[in-house]
């Protein structure tokens, strides 16, 4: 499903079954320089989805448990287990804090890192599915209204809601720009950040269906869900540059950086490219 890179290593969240009494899920670690097994699998909540690293710490999202799993990066070890909103998906961590996004509870919950106690739930677009900071503020995709939304990390406030395509749900941070993929419009849209003006909405394939995108320091990579494919897109415009068959159901993205490594969802494997 989603992915996460720690300085040396991959995390993978392997998701179980959407029903309530499918059993928990986990999360393994594969070493980036070769692509084995480093640890794991390790145990997390039931239908796990989005992941984030702090700096020593793996946080994930427990869809079904509306909590966050702490686990040591160095060797797996549970650190923690944090009540948060309704279903969350979406992880970040803005160098102090870990923020959730509460897809079924139209919010973000504010985590500090170091020992998980709450520091505030704020309320956001519909359906908020991921998350990214810009060094200053965090973004949320909301997939339900078709828009993203601006919080000042230092404290939660409001600092601005922008239309954006059908159902957004994957967020990247370019070092200026947002970029966000649209899964209901078969298209990325990039928002200047210091305002969220629209800088260029690009189309991708139809039936595509993007679910994520990741920035590698000169491009952007579009992961398309149904296209079981990666399209690379050069940052500075939009234009693209390739489309790379990858495995069934691309979901998850991650640069490590020199490359780019791909959860593919339906063929429970990551590609690494």
């Amino acid at each position: 499903m989603s992915v996460a890179f720690d300085g040396a290593n991959v995390w993978v969240v392997n998701q179980l079954g959407n029903s309530p009494g499918s059993t928990n899920g986990s999360v393994t670690k594969i070493r980036a320089a070769d692509g084995s097994v480093a640890g794991g699998p390790y145990s997390v909540g039931r239908n796990p989805w989005g992941i984030a690293f702090d700096g020593t710490n793996i946080w994930v999202a427990n869809w079904s448990n509306n909590n966050v799993t702490k686990l040591r990066a160095r060797d797996g070890t549970a650190a923690g287990l944090f009540n948060v909103g309704g279903s969350p998906v979406g992880v970040a961590f803005d160098g102090t804090n870990i923020w959730v996004a509460n897809s079924t509870g139209n919010s973000v919950t504010r985590l500090r890192a170091s020992d998980g106690s709450p520091q505030g739930t704020f309320n956001v677009g519909i359906k908020p599915f991921s998350l990214a900071f810009d060094g200053t503020n965090i973004w949320v995709a909301n997939q339900g209204d078709g828009s993203v939304t601006k919080l000042r990390a230092s404290d939660g406030s409001l600092v601005g809601t922008y239309t954006v395509g059908s159902a957004p749900y994957g967020l990247a941070f370019d070092g200026a720009n947002i970029w966000v993929a649209n899964y209901g419009s078969n298209s990325v849209t990039k928002l200047r950040a210091t305002d969220g003006n629209l800088v260029g909405t690009y189309s991708l394939a139809p039936d595509s269906y993007p679910v994520a995108v990741a920035f590698d320091g000169a491009n952007i990579w579009v992961a398309n869900f149904y296209g079981n494919s990666v399209t690379k897109l050069r940052a500075t415009d939009g234009s693209p540059v390739g489309t790379y068959t990858v495995g069934s159901n691309p979901y998850g993205l991650a640069f490590d950086g020199t490359h780019i490594w791909v959860a593919n969802q339906s063929s429970n494997t990551v590609s690494k490219r």
